[in-house]
């Protein structure tokens, strides 16, 4: 947690831009995995940590955008709680740590919402994720569940993300903990790269150090030998020598903030000269993107349009591609090899307010409000500020299936060599992930350390 000045100070700038109705904010609760008393581990609503900072189940809060008032609910723990529990604090003293001096039992919410429902005020409130957050707000407000999108604070949403997108400098410190996280982690898995090896062993150590040393992984970390298929999960293979692994995990520091990094290295700890090849194309769009990452660039035009370019470079340089690089980019031929976007928002999530982005929600009601915000909630219009952090992850997939669907559909004739593609069916995929802060100048990589990435210092590591 942050002083409570830090989130006084945000509650009033939130209040501020909103200006009228009463701003709800929802707390989540447990998420039972296989019975009730068996729950998920318990991760907050990033949104309610960032105005509120408790990680506490089923709490809520309300802001009065016109009158100032803030109000905390939740309910004490009885003694048949702390059976279980142990002595927990009191509301009153969770309220006193953020700020709030109005605590009341979580009932009393009902009266408040149903009070300001009767005199006809807004209710603001973002779209929930979690199908408990769904049931709870929409008993709260009188509405069926598939109505809550409907109703949902375009205004709020906007607010959030402006405020989140742009960090502060305890933030960025929060970031550089978890940076730290993230710098163990993938170095104990190039250590631990060795043939036969299971994929899993690195995924679980890696999470031992994430939970050891912070509040666990900021997503399910991804350990395999198919870096083509971009979100594997499967961590079940075997490591070969001559084979590539891509692990991409992160992890979330004491306060919160999320580290993300990528690395790809061989097996054998020594890249073929096919791999080798392939890996410098990626590493040098990685290497060049934090210089287009400065104040007021375009994240569309400047950062990830020129890492394509740079991308497509390389891959006529080794002859996948026979046009230009300016060509193939403009067909659209580079999604065949890198299908997903360079950055993403982070900070107290991974993909920072995804929860109420283009990820989840069709922007196209919004799009003229989402293009004046700029924000990273919808990328094509994302303007960067001093201040923004984002990911800088570049790839090159060789995927047999979208390979096939392309040649088969005659997309990128004369563009893409399909003939030579054909000889990379089993190559895999390669991603090079690292976080960045943008500044006046150019994107500055977190981290006071290199998580080695260039083939010489993979190749003086891995497996070591």
């Amino acid at each position: 947690m942050f002083s409570a000045n830090t989130y006084k100070s945000r509650r009033a700038e939130l209040r501020k831009r909103i200006g009228n109705g009463l701003i709800l904010i929802a707390g989540n609760t447990y998420s039972p995995n296989n019975y009730p008393n068996n729950a998920y581990y318990f991760r907050q609503d990033s949104t309610f940590l960032y105005y509120f900072g408790l990680n506490l189940p089923t709490l809520m809060a309300v802001i009065d955008a016109e009158s100032g008032e803030e109000m905390l609910f939740g309910d004490d723990f009885t003694v048949e709680d702390i059976i279980w529990t142990g002595p927990q604090p009191c509301l009153v003293e969770l309220g006193a740590q953020v700020g709030v001096t109005n605590c009341q039992p979580l009932k009393a919410l009902d009266g408040v919402i149903a009070e300001a429902l009767k005199l006809g005020r807004k209710i603001h409130f973002l779209p929930p994720y979690r199908g408990e957050s769904k049931i709870e707000l929409a008993r709260l407000l009188g509405l069926p569940i598939a109505e809550l999108y409907n109703h949902k604070s375009v205004d709020l949403m906007f607010a959030v993300a402006e405020m989140r997108e742009v960090k502060s400098a305890e933030e960025i410190e929060a970031l550089e903990r978890a940076f730290q996280l993230g710098y163990a982690m993938h170095t104990t898995a190039m250590k631990m790269c060795k043939a036969g090896v299971v994929e899993r062993e690195i995924a679980g150590a890696m999470e031992g150090i994430a939970k050891a040393q912070g509040l666990g992984v900021s997503f399910p970390s991804i350990v395999s030998q198919h870096g083509e298929t971009l979100h594997n999960l499967n961590s079940d293979g075997v490591l070969e020598n001559g084979r590539l692994l891509l692990v991409d995990g992160g992890a979330e520091s004491l306060e919160n903030y999320c580290s993300d990094h990528t690395r790809t290295y061989p097996v054998s700890g020594k890249f073929t000269q096919k791999q080798k090849d392939i890996y410098e194309i990626v590493l040098r769009a990685h290497d060049e993107a934090p210089k287009n990452m400065r104040t007021g660039a375009m994240y569309m035009e400047d950062v990830h349009k020129k890492a394509l370019l740079s991308l497509a470079e390389g891959l006529h340089d080794v002859g996948l591609i026979n046009s230009s690089a300016e060509d193939a980019v403009e067909a659209g031929a580079m999604y065949l090899f890198m299908p997903h976007g360079l950055s993403h928002g982070l900070g107290m999530d991974v993909h920072d307010c995804e929860a109420m982005g283009e990820r989840s929600y069709d922007f196209s009601e919004m799009k003229e409000r989402a293009i004046a915000s700029g924000t990273c909630v919808y990328r094509a219009a994302w303007k960067l500020h001093e201040g923004t952090v984002m990911s800088n992850e570049p790839g090159i997939y060789f995927i047999p299936a979208l390979i096939d669907k392309s040649k088969a559909e005659g997309l990128y004739k004369g563009i893409v060599n399909y003939d030579l593609l054909d000889e990379y069916r089993d190559f895999g995929g390669i991603r090079i992930e690292d976080d960045i802060v943008v500044t006046a100048e150019g994107g500055r990589v977190i981290g006071d350390k290199h998580i080695p990435s260039t083939v010489e210092e993979l190749e003086a590591v891995v497996g070591k």
